[in-house]
């Protein structure tokens, strides 16, 4: 079997997957990919200039409109039409409109030429809700990150507050991830869901070093068993 060279990290949100994928690609010195910020960029920006998330074809004409970058700049992680986004779609609102718009058949399909264009021929960790099951199912390494709602809530909290959003609800964000595991997991194109070839890493009671240190090693592992260079 011919592998890709990515490391697919899915799981579900507020799984901490981000901050594993992230700091598993500066260990491994590789090149980072959150696709997760790719749905929420187009959520944001079709939300602002009044698209309508319920009309495909207005959709459709707004993906033929615009240009999205990933890592143009060393202080920018995305942009559309060169507008800095990577600090305003980390605001809470727009979990809910990145939720709706990846629902959409014609954005997934945009998402998906886009993913597999930048991670081409590069050695890189990627990370979603279906890199191992759609976007690349032939990643050389798959982990399906995830934990209790409970802790992903927490998490989640402890954020927003950290970023000065002091007025979320616990219990409400609770709700939130519950309702977005939902959603997630029960649409037509492409739902979440753990790869069968995936290792399921639970880190309701793990740090975060011992999460990187477990995963820099198996990845490691398996490099060296199918000739991959890191």
């Amino acid at each position: 079997m011919s592998y890709s060279s990515v490391i697919a990290i899915d799981g579900p949100s507020g799984s901490g997957k981000s901050t594993v994928a992230k700091s598993l690609a500066t260990e491994l010195g590789i090149l980072y990919i959150d696709t997760g910020a790719m749905f929420r960029a187009l959520g944001y920006m079709a939300n602002e200039r009044g698209i309508d998330l319920t009309d495909e074809s207005a959709v459709e004409s707004f993906l033929s409109s615009i240009k999205l970058e990933y890592q143009s700049s060393k202080d920018s992680l995305i942009s559309i039409d060169g507008e800095d986004l990577s600090g305003k779609i980390r605001e809470h609102h727009v979990s809910k409109l990145a939720s709706i718009i990846s629902q959409i058949p014609c954005v997934r399909t945009y998402l998906l030429e886009f993913q597999r264009n930048l991670a081409n021929s590069k050695v890189c960790v990627m990370e979603g809700r279906d890199i191992g099951t759609v976007v690349f199912p032939s990643a050389f390494c798959k982990f399906f990150v995830t934990a209790s709602i409970e802790v992903r809530a927490q998490r989640r909290f402890d954020q927003l507050v950290e970023k000065g959003q002091g007025d979320v609800d616990l219990e409400q964000l609770r709700k939130d991830v519950k309702k977005r595991d939902d959603k997630d997991m029960g649409r037509e194109v492409a739902p979440l869901k753990c790869a069968d070839d995936a290792e399921l890493v639970d880190t309701s009671e793990m740090e975060l070093d011992s999460v990187i240190s477990y995963l820099k090693n198996k990845v490691s592992n398996r490099a060296s068993e199918i000739g991959i260079s890191l």
